[in-house]
C-alpha cells in the first residue's frame, strides 16, 4: 500500500512524497513545491486515487 506525506520545505513551499510499503519513495512533487498546502494536498490526493488520466509513452 502506498502512503502520502505532505511537508513544509525550508523555502516555505509545500511538498509531498509517496512511499511504497517497503519504505521506498516512489514519487515526489519533483522539487517544484507548491505555494499553498491545499494545492500540494490536492495533487497528492489525485495521484494516490488514480485521478490522473495521462498517457504512458514507452521510449525503451
Amino acid at each position: 500500500m502506498m502512503a502520502g506525506e505532505l511537508f513544509k520545505r525550508a523555502d516555505g513551499k509545500f511538498g509531498f512524497r509517496v512511499t511504497a510499503s517497503n519504505g521506498q519513495v516512489v514519487a515526489t512533487d519533483g522539487g517544484q513545491g507548491y505555494s499553498s498546502k491545499a494545492d500540494a494536498r490536492s495533487t497528492l490526493e489525485k495521484l494516490l486515487s488514480g485521478g490522473y488520466a495521462g498517457s504512458v509513452t514507452d521510449n525503451a
